[in-house]
C-alpha cells in the first residue's frame, strides 16, 4: 500500500536548479524518515540525501552537500529535493525512498536503510 510518486525532473543545463517532489501515501508519513536515491545507467543505485522522521536532522552524500537540500512536509505528506548548481554528474533517475524503520533515532545514512521507493523521475544535466 506504500506509494511514492516522484515528479519535477527534466533536462537542464549545468548550473541550473530543479526541485523534485515526492507525494507519499499508504503509511504514517510523519513517523518515517525519508530520503532520495539516484541511479545512472550502468551504475548501482546510490544514496543522495535523507531527513529524520521529525525533521530534526539530515544527511547528504558528499557529492551533493552544499548544493542539494532535502525537506519534509509532514502535514502534506510531501518530500522535496532542491537541487542547485547542477552538473552533468548529477544526471540520473532520482527516487524518493522510505526508511525501513519507524522513528529511527537519527537520519538514515545509506541506501540499505530504505525499503520502499517510487518509479523515479529523470534528471538530465547537459554541459
Amino acid at each position: 500500500q506504500v506509494r511514492l510518486v516522484e515528479s519535477g525532473g527534466g533536462t537542464v543545463q549545468a548550473g541550473a536548479s530543479l526541485r523534485l517532489s515526492c507525494a507519499a501515501s499508504g503509511f504514517p508519513f510523519g513517523d518515517f524518515a525519508m530520503g532520495w536515491l539516484r541511479q545512472s545507467p550502468g551504475k548501482e543505485r546510490e544514496f543522495v540525501a535523507a531527513i529524520k522522521w521529525d525533521r530534526a536532522s539530515t544527511k547528504y552524500d558528499d557529492s551533493v552537500r552544499g548544493r542539494f537540500t532535502i525537506s519534509k512536509d509532514n502535514a502534506g505528506n510531501m518530500v522535496y529535493l532542491q537541487m542547485n548548481n547542477l552538473t552533468p554528474e548529477d544526471t540520473a533517475v532520482y527516487y524518493c525512498a522510505r526508511d525501513r524503520q519507524r522513528r529511527r533515532y537519527i537520519s538514515p545514512a545509506g541506501i540499505r536503510d530504505f525499503n520502499a521507493w517510487g518509479q523515479g523521475t529523470q534528471v538530465t544535466v547537459s554541459s
